[in-house]
């Protein structure tokens, strides 16, 4: 079989090297389609793949059209909006992610950013600690666990709200329950955003829940900029001058934030959270190996379409 690697935004050298280790000693033909520039590379590489693996990358019915012998793509990440699920299943093409397997590297960079925010950008001035202060988590899944961790070695005070996780569990990781996203931005001053983006959560937070954050309010957004209206965020923005929004991937309406309030936001370039060496080796095996175990048995245990 042969294995695409189509990535605009390359994997590590390590990555890819380990990447090639485990499909080659599987009896597979990796192949590299990396820092392309234009749909039409990306078509003509993906016609003679029975496997890909992405990154951000976009699926589109229009590849999903020029590849022919397709069999499976993996989202080598948690998130899968990239990939068209219905034009997935209707060329028979399985899709699956590799959830778990960013989860620390977003969370660090949760923390990187607040803590370069809470020292004010390492530039002399007076700044402040996190131990004492209070964060919540807007969802309590692989990356909500782990900034959980990381607040408690910073002394902080830590809630969340997921409706889809047990409270008990939620409670057994030192973490108090909040009942509803509305308490949850009432009671912190940080807040940590980690929902996946779907047509439920996009634009889900904006005005009427920044307005309950108190003073000084910092909101962390390491998921995804479509869960933002970002209308609403710029009228809040607009009312108070002691709001902060650091976010791992720039609003569309950064060009509003650049004239009216610099100092007040901190934007990655590019979206950076699973940028790390040990992000890139994590999750690009594992897309490695869940393609092979695929074609050898079949299994399907991280298959997003139905």
């Amino acid at each position: 079989m042969k294995i695409l690697v189509a990535t605009e935004k390359p994997f590590a050298p390590v990555a890819i090297s380990q990447i090639r280790e485990v499909t080659e000693a599987a009896g597979h033909t990796l192949v590299l389609l990396e820092n392309y520039r234009s749909t039409q590379e990306l078509l003509t590489a993906v016609s003679e793949a029975d496997g890909i693996i992405v990154r951000s990358d976009l699926i589109t019915a229009e590849v999903l059209d020029a590849a022919k012998k397709l069999k499976i793509v993996v989202r080598a990440g948690a998130g899968f909006d990239n990939i068209d699920i219905t034009a997935s299943t209707a060329h028979n093409v399985v899709v699956m992610n590799t959830p778990g397997q960013n989860s620390n590297a977003v969370a660090e960079l949760a923390f990187e950013m607040m803590l370069y925010q809470a020292r004010s950008g390492f530039s002399g001035k007076s700044g402040f600690e996190l131990r004492g202060k209070t964060i919540g988590l807007h969802a309590f899944g692989n990356v909500g666990k782990y900034v959980a961790e990381i607040a408690k070695g910073f002394g902080m005070n830590i809630y969340a709200f997921d409706p889809f996780v047990n409270e008990d569990v939620i409670k057994n990781s030192g973490v108090k329950v909040c009942k509803s996203p509305e308490d949850l931005y009432s009671k912190c001053k940080y807040v940590s955003l980690h929902l996946p983006a779907n047509d439920k959560t996009k634009k889900s937070v904006g005005y009427d829940l920044l307005k309950r954050m108190p003073q000084d309010a910092v909101f962390v957004n390491a998921a995804r900029k479509e869960l933002i209206d970002e209308d609403g965020l710029l009228k809040i923005f607009g009312e108070r001058t002691d709001i902060m929004y650091l976010s791992d991937c720039e609003p569309d309406c950064k060009a509003v934030f650049d004239e009216k309030y610099k100092g007040r936001f901190i934007f990655t370039a590019k979206k950076m959270g699973a940028q790390t060496e040990e992000a890139n080796i994590n999750a690009g095996v594992a897309a490695a190996r869940q393609i092979i175990d695929y074609f050898k048995t079949g299994n399907v245990k991280f298959k997003v379409n139905k």
